[in-house]
C-alpha cells in the first residue's frame, strides 16, 4: 500500500491504526518462536514483531525531523533499530552518539562524518545498511 493512494491523511492514519492494532493483538497471542510467513519469507513471530518495530521507528524519525515539537521514537524502538543495524553489519558499529543519530546515519538520513567513515573502515562501503 502506498501513502499516495490517500487524498486525506486521516484515511491513511485510520488504515495504519487499524493495521497496527490487529498486529499487536496477533502478536500478543503468538508464541515468539512460532514460525510465520510474510512477503515470501519465513521468520519467527518474535522476529516479525521486531521487524515491524524497526519499520515503524525509522519513518517516525523522518516525521519528527520536520516537526521539532513532536515526540520522537521510544528508546526501546531506537534500541531495536540499533540491534538490527548491528546485526546487518555483523558487529556493533563503532559510531559515537545516540541511538537516534546512529539510526539516521546508518540508514543514510544523515551523512557520515569523516571520523565515522574512518571508524567504519572497509565497512563504510556497506552504508547505508538499509534505507
Amino acid at each position: 500500500m502506498s501513502a499516495g493512494m490517500f487524498l486525506d491523511f486521516r484515511q491513511l492514519r485510520e488504515v495504519y491504526l487499524e493495521t497496527a492494532a490487529a498486529t499487536v493483538n496477533a502478536a500478543a497471542d503468538a508464541r515468539p518462536e512460532l514460525r510465520v510467513s510474510t512477503q515470501g519469507q519465513v521468520l519467527t513471530a518474535g522476529d516479525l514483531v521486531l521487524t515491524l518495530a524497526v519499520e515503524a521507528t525509522v519513518p517516525h524519525l523522518d516525521l519528527v525531523t520536520a516537526l521539532p515539537g513532536a515526540a520522537g521514537p521510544s528508546p526501546a524502538g531506537l534500541a531495536t533499530v540499533r540491534a538490527t543495524l548491528d546485526g546487518l553489519l555483523g558487529r556493533p558499529v563503532p559510531l559515537d552518539g545516540s541511538d537516534e543519530h546512529y539510526a539516521r546515519a546508518a540508514t543514510g538520513r544523515t551523512p557520515l562524518t569523516d571520523a565515522e567513515r574512518l571508524a567504519l573502515g572497509a565497512d563504510v562501503d556497506r552504508f547505508p545498511l538499509f534505507s
